[in-house]
């Protein structure tokens, strides 16, 4: 499915994922080795510079990484994204990846690709992952590098790409969609989609930064496309376009009968969070997805176990319900949520709080929703 939509449903019951042949749960987890980064993407909501030594000094070690690895694969997990901030700046990258490997998971990669060098070819080629996936910012030196703010990176950007498109592993391309790059969208998917026969992706959501910099929020807020070129880059894409009419054509509400009664939820996570997949950040904490940051879901796998995580703290936190008014008659009978950008992680790095409605989301619900009903 095309980010920036999920099928959103209420969950009254917590635990209820598949199971493997021996009762364990079947699930996959992302693995956040660094929130460093060589680039400097005006968009990013968590990257530290590349030689940040407090951010380096808190990274879970090698050790660390196996001994969590070894815990999920005993419960279960079955693959697991080693993402960033951008993985391969560690020193220690090899190392780390051979750690979750011989764990008997899958392994997939989140990369910018300036870094890749002819010994990682040769290393995804002794040792291939599921899949690497890179972003592409631009085509051109121009856009890439005001995204980047980084300069040379473009040229670094198409060497890297160049050298996993060559090694036989196969290669995922995506893009974000923001203002400075907005010009060159089609164009950024000509050029994915011709160097891929899997799939390319947009994604035209910007979180704010999960450190809550305000100067680096007033950035990202400058980049952020309107709920209208958003319904309409999506409407432009046939691929995307085509995702979200088939994940949520279906699920256009029809007008309600004047008076009729549209019951509420109090459900604030609807989409699955927590259910088969977690995240696990670069200091050891885990949380129930990529976008949650609020205090009271974050678990420290240096102090606990991942089956004390899974068992008790996950399914309590992920139970919560809101008694706020304006969620309750806004959000919890919202019947666009499917086309809407809103959940509790979106909000609080929104508002501050976990059940506030972000009236930006709605409006790019209303947006999709008519792009649906006039496509």
């Amino acid at each position: 499915m095309a980010e920036g939509f999920v099928i959103r449903r209420p969950l009254p019951e917590f635990g209820l994922w598949e199971k493997m042949a021996d009762g364990r749960a079947v699930f996959s987890f992302d693995f956040e080795a660094t929130a460093r980064c060589n680039l400097d993407c005006r968009h990013c909501y968590i990257n530290r510079p590349a030689g940040d030594k407090a951010a380096k000094t808190r990274e879970l070690g090698v050790d660390e990484v196996g001994r969590i690895g070894a815990e999920a694969a005993a419960r279960g997990a079955v693959w697991c994204l080693i993402t960033g901030g951008e993985p391969l700046l560690r020193n220690d990258f090899f190392d780390l990846y051979q750690a979750l490997l011989s764990k008997g998971l899958l392994l997939s990669l989140f990369t910018n690709a300036t870094l890749v060098t002819d010994e990682h070819v040769r290393f995804f080629k002794k040792f291939p992952p599921r899949d690497i996936e890179v972003t592409v910012y631009g085509v051109t030196r121009e856009t890439y590098e005001r995204v980047t703010r980084t300069p040379g990176s473009f040229e670094a950007f198409m060497r890297g790409l160049d050298r996993l498109l060559g090694s036989g592993v196969t290669i995922r391309l995506k893009a974000m969609a923001l203002r400075s790059n907005k010009h060159e969208i089609a164009a950024i998917g000509d050029f994915c989609r011709a160097r891929t026969k899997d799939y390319y992706r947009f994604d035209p959501h910007l979180h704010f930064r999960f450190d809550r910099d305000e100067a680096r929020n007033t950035a990202i807020r400058a980049e952020r496309l309107s709920p209208r070129e958003v319904a309409r880059l999506e409407r432009l894409d046939p691929e995307r376009f085509g995702a979200l009419k088939a994940a949520c054509g279906d699920l256009l509400p029809a007008d309600p009968p004047p008076g009729s009664h549209v019951p509420e939820c109090r459900h604030i996570f609807r989409c699955g969070v927590g259910q088969r997949s977690f995240v696990i950040g670069p200091e050891g904490y885990l949380r129930p997805c990529l976008s949650l940051h609020h205090p009271d879901f974050l678990y420290d796998l240096r102090k606990g176990s991942l089956t004390d995580a899974w068992q008790r703290f996950l399914p309590k936190v992920l139970a919560r319900e809101s008694d706020r008014a304006e969620y309750l008659e806004r959000c919890g009978k919202c019947p666009l949520v499917n086309l809407c950008l809103w959940c509790p992680a979106h909000a609080y790095l929104e508002t501050g709080a976990l059940d506030r409605p972000v009236d930006d989301f709605c409006r790019i619900a209303e947006a999709r929703a008519e792009a649906l009903k006039s496509g």
